[in-house]
């Protein structure tokens, strides 16, 4: 019978490409899992690994067995999911991410729900990128996240993980209140300056395929993940940039909005199979009873 500790470690190494990054993300030191590595092959009795220069890859065969390792994972969560209904009640550690503008607006009342109905579960709350949000989710630093990507900028599904729709919302052109956009709006500001999340955010993503969409290249002068900042150095004349609604309660003083064609999908996201634990299904009820009322 295979380990299923072992076959977790090649997963992450097609995922990740290093035994470094392996090692790093399991807290083991890269010897030990190439030992365990090594071990899993011989369990398997085909080669599961080959060189590649200095580095290790996967053999077809290896391929195949981490497709394996995905369902294998699954039905471990669903029978965790099983047995935690079985016992009855609510209790223990949920740990629970989100990105910014959504633990104001989304998290923060469904976690009073869920303390209220649930007093007995232990929530944990991060702050993240929906772009760390995957390896937080396999690596079980979180059980349940809220993560989003854009109707032109979508994100490919992960095979670790399931998830359910929460919340579609339109995304605005935040620019100056003394700017008058002309027809379309990202094409009345193409020789603005711009105002957008570090490079390998998604928000930065964004920015520059929407821009690219309407035939133009951004000049961007700052870069800021925070809405609020960003919207700040909007009203002070810095820039404009783009922003999801969730993010503009009431907009500050000297900023305009102008609606795009654009939404911002986000998704209620844990791991495969894990679907039907009570825990799981708790935050997923509260997080859709807290939803605020968003065009």
């Amino acid at each position: 019978m295979l380990d299923v500790r072992r076959l977790r470690l090649l997963r992450d190494l097609a995922r990740l490409g290093t035994i470094a990054a392996v090692a790093d993300a399991h807290t083991y030191t890269p010897s030990a899992v190439s030992q365990q590595l090594a071990a899993l092959q011989r369990e398997a009795g085909v080669a599961l690994l080959e060189r590649a220069g200095r580095r290790l890859t996967l053999t077809p065969t290896g391929e195949a067995l981490v497709r394996h390792t995905e369902v294998v994972l699954a039905a471990l969560e669903a029978a965790d999911a099983t047995l935690a209904a079985a016992r009855g009640g609510l209790s223990g550690t949920v740990r629970i991410g989100a990105y910014p503008s959504a633990v104001r607006t989304v998290l923060l009342p469904a976690l009073v729900t869920l303390a209220r109905d649930h007093p007995a579960l232990d929530l944990m709350v991060t702050e993240l990128d929906p772009v760390h949000v995957p390896a937080a989710l396999r690596e079980r630093r979180l059980d349940v996240a809220l993560v989003h990507d854009y109707d032109i900028v979508p994100v490919e599904p992960d095979p670790a993980l399931d998830s359910t729709p929460l919340l579609d919302e339109t995304v605005f052109l935040a620019l100056p209140a003394t700017d008058e956009p002309q027809g379309d709006p990202l094409r009345s500001v193409r020789d603005a300056d711009w105002i957008v999340g570090s490079q390998g955010t998604l928000c930065h993503s964004l920015a520059l395929h929407a821009c690219e969409l309407a035939g133009f290249r951004p000049t961007v002068r700052h870069h800021a993940d925070d809405f609020t900042a960003m919207l700040a150095l909007v009203a002070a004349g810095q820039g404009v940039g783009l922003v999801p609604r969730l993010a503009v309660e009431q907009p500050p003083v000297g900023v305009r909005l102008a609606p795009l064609g654009i939404r911002r999908r986000t998704r209620i996201a844990y791991r495969r199979g894990a679907g039907d634990h009570p825990a799981v299904n708790a935050c997923v009820m509260a997080l859709r009873s807290a939803l605020p009322a968003v065009p």
